[in-house]
């Protein structure tokens, strides 16, 4: 019975991969440097720029094109805006904060990836207050070996 039961899993799994199903990003049979690990990387530079004030670095990784969604602003479609928008609110402010466990990432096939999560942010001025998460989403363009965030929703 033993036997079968693995017969069966390992004919399920042929099944699937044959089908174009692949292994959820993150999960423990994803190789090295996947998608998963590229983008966990890149959110880790960001939330580091974000974090040090590096504008710069934050400059480097957002797209011309970019698109930001957010529940309460609005939309912004700058890059100039949005660093200057960093620069006197953020700055020195606020630092944000992965939960952690809660990072998905999908590819986009021919463009890049979708990564999904949830982050809370710590305000300097409020340091007794009770850190909140809340859902974002970025949308990652992989352009000539350089990932960039096109494209943001953050929701609070």
């Amino acid at each position: 019975m033993k036997n079968l039961t693995s017969i069966l899993s390992l004919s399920a799994l042929v099944v699937l991969s044959l089908a174009g199903f692949k292994p959820i990003p993150g999960s423990e049979t994803d190789a090295p440097n996947s998608l998963y690990d590229s983008i966990a990387m890149m959110d880790a530079k960001w939330e580091d720029a974000y974090n040090n004030c590096k504008l710069d670095v934050m400059e480097d990784i957002v797209s011309e094109d970019l698109e930001f969604y957010h529940d309460q602003g609005g939309l912004m479609t700058s890059k100039q805006k949005l660093n200057e928008a960093l620069k006197a609110n953020i700055c020195g402010k606020v630092t944000r904060e992965l939960k952690k466990g809660s990072l998905e990432v999908y590819a986009i096939k021919g463009y890049g990836a979708v990564e999904m999560g949830l982050h809370g942010f710590h305000n300097s001025k409020e340091p007794n207050a009770q850190l909140h998460y809340s859902k974002f989403v970025h949308i990652w363009k992989r352009d000539h070996g350089k990932w960039m965030i096109t494209r943001v929703i953050s929701l609070h």
